[in-house]
């Protein structure tokens, strides 16, 4: 069974920054894309970044500048430097993953809440 496992939410204040980590295990294979979103309370999960195998990156506009998805060395795992956080970027950080190999598979993490304090 494929499983993500985030880590490095925590509590910061406004204008710092935290790096989120995300590894995935039960695979031989690597994932084609690998992202994050986050759900803020009373709000609908919404993209933040995401990194296909390839190494092309997609954000969402206002994180733009300020968050860098990047992938590990290590097969399937995921990382997000976030700074300048602002405490309307308090949400819970999900790591999602999709594989077509052996077959199609999307996965997602149990999520890592961030809270930014003003």
């Amino acid at each position: 069974q494929v499983q993500l496992v985030e880590s490095g939410g925590g509590l910061v204040q406004a204008g710092g920054s935290l790096r989120l980590s995300c590894a995935a295990s039960g695979s031989i294979f690597s994932a084609n894309a690998m992202g994050w979103y986050r759900q803020a309370p009373g709000k609908q999960r919404e993209l933040v970044a995401s990194i296909t195998s390839g190494g092309s990156t997609n954000y969402a506009d206002s994180m733009k500048g300020r968050f860098t998805i990047s992938r590990g060395n290590a097969k399937n795992t995921v990382y997000l430097q976030m700074n300048s956080l602002k405490p309307e970027d308090t949400a819970v950080y999900y790591c999602n993953a999709e594989w077509s190999l052996p077959r199609f598979l999307k996965v997602w993490g149990q999520g890592t809440l961030v809270t930014v304090s003003s």
